[in-house]
């Protein structure tokens, strides 16, 4: 491996740090509808778990209602059944034809329990973009026998910026979430 592809790997999965977070951030409740909240239910259609967006549009036409409207309408008692397993804590309205799910205000304790959860959340991606810069670190070790250890060094000085950079994009969505949460 030289030094490019070391970079160009580090950066990469420094990048899905990011991206998980930023899905995982998209499931807190903050007592608004989004279609996010629902990201991560999956319904049992044809014998396979299959993501609700997938198979159902998600939209949220006021602040505090999801409406979900299957492609299939005979899926409709399944995608209650998914929405009532999952840990979102809401529970389905259905007509027969599509789902409402009121998102219900949150209370100020139930607010910094959420955005306590936002924190741990942050925490465990900032933990795993300082693993992603300590592999790249060992790398770069293993390329003394290749590069000049001034190269060495700066491939390093590299990767702690791309650690600099990725850790700046985890706070700024930890920073936004927490003041999504905390708006009343």
């Amino acid at each position: 491996m030289d030094k490019d592809e070391l970079l160009l790997d580090a950066e990469e999965r420094m990048e899905k740090c990011v991206d998980h977070l930023a899905g995982d951030l998209r499931g807190i409740k903050s007592g608004r509808a989004t279609p996010g909240l629902v990201d991560g239910i999956k319904v049992e259609y044809y014998g396979s778990l299959t993501p609700l967006k997938q198979i159902a549009n998600v939209g949220a036409p006021e602040p505090a209602l999801l409406v979900i409207k299957p492609f299939d309408a005979s899926i409709l008692g399944d995608i209650e059944k998914a929405i009532l397993k999952s840990d979102i804590g809401i529970t389905p309205q259905s007509d027969g034809k599509m789902i409402r799910l009121p998102v219900p205000s949150l209370s100020e304790e139930q607010r910094k329990k959420y955005v306590k959860l936002a924190k741990d959340k942050t925490e465990a991606q900032r933990v795993a973009i300082r693993n992603v810069r300590r592999d790249a670190n060992k790398l770069a070790d293993q390329l003394k026998d290749t590069l000049p250890e001034d190269d060495v060094e700066r491939v390093k000085g590299q990767v702690d910026d791309l650690t600099k950079t990725y850790t700046a994009k985890v706070d700024a969505l930890l920073e936004a979430k927490t003041k999504e949460l905390l708006e009343v």
